[in-house]
């Protein structure tokens, strides 16, 4: 019994001891499941506010003023301003949301009709970007589904495409561009932009319309029509009946060129920039940058200097197929950055954050 009273202690010290430590590690424990569960927490809201829609007062930052609303849900109709992705890609860069930015600010009235081939299940709610949040803040643009098979159903163009899906060529999506553009244009009219276009003015003024990219030479990443027109329906026969998608530009400047020509009857462009009410705008009003001087987008000019450039400019062409992996500093007086800095203020802001 003496023997138990001395191991008493030394029992209790052990016990103690190991409640303690046991304690402890249950502490421990919950501090780190705590801090796991606030991180996450944190994490979540924090991805919640960057991928959901932008606040009213957010978006007021970015519009001085908000356009009135355009009816939605309905397809391209005359008078709308259309941009049309044909890859996949559903994450536009910073050129892409500079030149739908520009184009709903400068037509406030008008619908701004985004169509992406890479939307999943036609749902546009699906597109989950702050390029795409920053964009909702105009209630006039649109993002909708490019159903393909249904765009060209009814042209010339339908035979051709359920065709072209079974064959490698090397430059099929430009030829795809080029298709969708002028389909467009004779279904439903309105105003064709490449994504890769700022937007200085408004375009309304201008229609059965397209630019003189050099000398002879014109380019669809600018067309303004009515709906059904006939120069559009020659495109789309002169598309299919002279298709060659080996050649870079045959079927796009390449074909309105020879089909502007037949059209007007003659062999040099600058002999006709009108005929039969179309209009041929010289290469100052979507083209001032040539595709052969594009690096000067990315040098710095002098704003009195930038503006007697731009003087009779509607938009400005970047060439993104040869500009889009030089990198542009968007703090400096480049060209390129003073366009952004003007004509798309919000998209400005996100690059300058971004760098």
């Amino acid at each position: 019994l003496p023997r138990m009273s001395n191991c008493l202690p030394k029992l209790t010290t052990v016990l103690l001891s190991h409640r303690l430590g046991a304690l402890f590690i249950l502490t421990i424990s919950f501090v780190f499941f705590a801090s796991v569960m606030f991180y996450w927490r944190t994490g979540e809201d924090a991805e919640g506010q960057l991928y959901s829609l932008p606040t009213q007062s957010r978006c007021e930052e970015f519009l001085p003023y908000l356009p009135h609303p355009t009816a939605r849900g309905s397809p391209p109709c005359p008078g709308d301003v259309v941009f049309v992705e044909t890859s996949e890609q559903t994450n536009p860069g910073h050129l892409f949301m500079c030149s739908v930015e520009s184009a709903a600010r400068t037509h406030p009235e008008t619908r701004v009709v985004v169509l992406m081939k890479g939307l999943p299940n036609r749902n546009a709610s699906l597109l989950n970007s702050l390029a795409f949040s920053l964009l909702s803040c105009f209630p006039n643009v649109e993002v909708r589904p490019l159903d393909l098979t249904e765009l060209f159903s009814g042209t010339p163009l339908a035979k051709w495409y359920l065709q072209a899906q079974h064959r490698w060529e090397p430059y099929f999506l430009p030829v795809l561009s080029d298709a969708c553009r002028i389909t467009i244009m004779w279904k439903f009219g309105g105003i064709y932009l490449d994504t890769d276009f700022i937007v200085l003015k408004n375009l309304k003024n201008l229609t059965n319309a397209l630019g003189m990219q050099s000398q002879d030479v014109l380019n669809g990443a600018f067309l303004s029509f009515e709906p059904k027109h006939e120069f559009m329906e020659l495109c789309m026969q002169d598309f299919v009946e002279n298709y060659n998608g080996w050649i870079w530009a045959h079927q796009g400047p390449e074909l309105l060129t020879r089909v502007f020509k037949k059209w007007c009857c003659i062999s040099k462009i600058q002999n006709a920039m009108s005929c039969k009410g179309m209009n041929v705008l010289s290469t100052e009003a979507f083209y001032p940058v040539r595709w052969e001087e594009w690096k000067k987008l990315f040098e710095a000019i002098s704003p009195s200097e930038l503006h007697k450039l731009l003087k009779n400019t509607y938009a400005v062409h970047v060439w993104n197929k040869l500009s889009h992996g030089t990198k542009l500093d968007i703090m400096s007086q480049a060209l390129l950055a003073q366009l952004y800095s003007q004509f798309c203020p919000a998209t400005y802001a996100k690059v300058k954050k971004d760098s």
